[in-house]
């Protein structure tokens, strides 16, 4: 080598010699996408749009004896079995995954969604209501295996983007319910209304032209929104079964071993026509007899799962979505209480106004920007953002209160704070990254579907109730809900910066 050679070699930057290219991103697979995104898009629909017409179903069954006072009680009965059956049976649908495909599973779930939403739109007794609520649940358990699918079709190039449109699902849900609320706050459940739900109740009531003189309607008021929602989990589901791909890693092995067996019996060389002209028995014996290679995708024991990481995963995890249900509890109960008894007095369209305005904004944001927060920060470093961003949240409520009840309105200084608040608003998910390995995905997020399933139970009484107990027993000036709260998210900061560190691509 020339001396000429070794000083251009000397002289070149650093990071020409040592720093490997950075790999091209890989397309979405689109359709597949829109797939998975559109079996997603059924749990909100049908655990949303009951709301509406819940407390008035109640009553029809006759179960509260003509005393409204009990409504609360009894429909609260209802909303909680959807969530509770959800998280029984959320585990146990991964592990079903990943023992039999995640086709199969995804499948069937939209498939007893279509059929359990008719039976509550038929039902005229309250335990029916029950039953039916809770195979809703039962049936929406699978929705942790849609979110192994989207680990198992995208790649570290491409996954960012991918996650940043799973919330779009529930912003758009989110935004079409917030128009119209209910805010009927003497009830200790308070739930953002759909417009399925509330236009298309009652039909023969609302639109007599059309409905009036059909019996069934009046007989059953509640049937047309339960059969649109069923009917929307029925097209997710037939959409499936026509396009949605098996992505599970063993059975996307053996059906590549299956192509190329073919492939290799329907091309046969002078080897193989040897062999077949003459009994090959023993050959296949030997064959089969020959020792697999072990296989690092194996699904793991059910204890592998407990691990470090994905226990502190999980933790982090029902701290980020007790918190958040929290919030969204608390937020139309403050909005909707009036000034004397600390809150905003607002009345239903202008909070529907608020929540709809920013549903849209949150949804344009996240899909134009979230993706490349993502790959620019990392999913750890903006959970910690997000439980920081809750705590600030939360913190704000009572000089919220505060200004209000000073200004005997909203004044420029409580709508800056609500800008403040809806800014700091972000939603992630860390379960991909803590799997111990791919093969135990559909089991990881089993487990953070039943997590998440039993803090969305609980999270809305345990709110409510403190809301109410800080207002009547005035603990902190009315402001102890918010203190507990913040606790919770600062905990859930501090467990952030013990998450698992991201797994490299291999």
């Amino acid at each position: 080598m020339s001396t000429h050679d070794r000083n251009a070699i000397e002289e070149a930057p650093r990071h020409e010699l040592h720093d490997p290219p950075k790999p091209k991103r890989t397309p979405l697979p689109k359709f597949q996408l829109f797939i998975v995104f559109l079996i997603q898009f059924t749990e909100p629909v049908t655990a949303m749009v009951i709301y509406p017409f819940i407390n008035q179903f109640v009553r029809d069954t006759g179960i509260t004896g003509g005393d409204e006072r009990k409504t609360g009680y009894y429909a609260g009965v209802i909303e909680s079995v959807f969530f509770f059956a959800e998280a029984l049976t959320a585990f146990q649908w991964g592990r079903m995954s990943d023992k039999y495909g995640r086709r199969p599973v995804l499948l069937l779930g939209p498939l007893g969604l279509s059929i359990v939403m008719l039976t509550f739109g038929l039902s005229n007794n309250f335990w029916s209501l029950v039953v039916s609520r809770c195979m809703q649940g039962v049936f929406n358990g699978n929705i942790g295996v849609s979110k192994s699918v989207l680990g198992e079709i995208t790649d570290s190039t491409n996954v960012a983007d991918a996650y940043a449109l799973m919330p779009l699902n529930w912003s758009f849900g989110s935004t079409i319910g917030q128009v119209d609320m209910i805010t009927a706050c003497s009830h200790s459940n308070i739930f953002f209304r759909p417009i399925l739900g509330g236009i298309l109740s009652q039909p023969a009531k609302s639109w007599p032209d059309l409905f009036g003189k059909i019996a069934f309607f009046h007989q059953y008021p509640y049937f047309l929104p339960c059969a649109i929602a069923g009917l929307i989990a029925g097209v997710s589901g037939l959409t499936a079964s026509v396009g949605l791909k098996e992505t599970l890693p063993s059975a996307v092995n053996e059906e590549k071993k299956r192509r190329t067996a073919a492939t290799q019996s329907a091309t046969p060389d002078a080897t193989t026509g040897l062999l077949s002209s003459h009994d090959n028995s023993g050959y296949a014996a030997i064959e089969a007899n020959v020792p697999e290679p072990p296989n690092p995708e194996a699904r793991p024991p059910l204890r592998n799962l407990f691990v470090r990481p994905v226990l502190m995963t999980l933790l982090t995890y029902a701290v980020f979505v007790f918190t958040d249900m929290c919030i969204h509890v608390l937020q139309p109960l403050v909005f909707s209480t009036s000034i004397s008894l600390g809150g905003l007095g607002f009345d239903p369209y202008r909070i529907g106004t608020i929540m709809g305005v920013w549903g849209v904004t949150n949804a344009f944001l996240m899909l134009t920007f979230l993706g490349r927060i993502i790959r620019r920060f990392g999913p750890r470093n903006i959970h910690k953002f997000a439980m920081l961003s809750y705590a600030i949240v939360l913190a704000l409520y009572p000089f919220l209160r505060f200004f209000a009840r000073r200004a005997g309105k909203a004044d420029g200084f409580v709508w800056a704070i609500i800008v403040i608040q809806r800014a700091f608003a972000m939603v992630n998910n860390a379960a991909y990254e803590a799997a111990p390995n791919k093969a135990s995905l559909g089991a990881t997020n089993g487990l953070a579907q039943t997590v998440g399933s039993v803090m969305r139970s609980i999270a809305p009484s345990v709110a409510s109730s403190l809301f109410s107990a800080s207002l009547q027993q005035q603990l902190a000036g009315g402001n102890m809900v918010f203190l507990v709260l913040v606790g919770v998210a600062l905990t859930g900061l501090r467990l952030s910066f013990l998450l698992p560190a991201p797994k490299s691509d291999s």
